[in-house]
């Protein structure tokens, strides 16, 4: 019969109690995260037809860029309104640099792309 191994921190209160610890969303927190899911979806109609694929994010833990397609980073803040958690994911695979923009170049672009063009369908 196969066991998994014991975990060596079972016995450290402060590592159970920090595991266990899930904050709830405020309604800021859960504005906050509903404007970023309505910017997404709105980035997605306005950038993925110029050849777009989602948001890159520079990390300041690891000091390297995550890069977010579109649906991902969408079930993400779904997860976090739904389940007060993100989903588990595969970083992207050999991503292209040039098919993602910061937040920043998306709100921007499609802030100008709405002045222009009008609403979305």
């Amino acid at each position: 019969m196969y066991e998994e191994p014991r975990d060596p921190f079972a016995d450290d209160p402060d590592h159970a109690e920090a595991l266990a610890f899930e904050p709830e969303l405020d309604d800021d927190d859960r504005a906050d995260l509903l404007e970023d899911l309505h910017e997404l979806e709105t980035f997605e109609k306005v950038l993925q037809p110029q050849g777009y694929r989602g948001v890159v994010v520079d990390c300041a833990d690891c000091d390297e860029s995550h890069y977010f397609t579109w649906g991902l980073l969408m079930a993400n803040l779904r997860g976090l309104l739904e389940a007060n958690c993100a989903q588990v994911h595969e970083p992207a695979f050999d991503p292209d640099p040039a098919h993602y923009v910061t937040w920043d170049y998306a709100r921007g672009f499609s802030d100008c792309w709405l002045r222009t063009h009008g609403e979305i369908d």
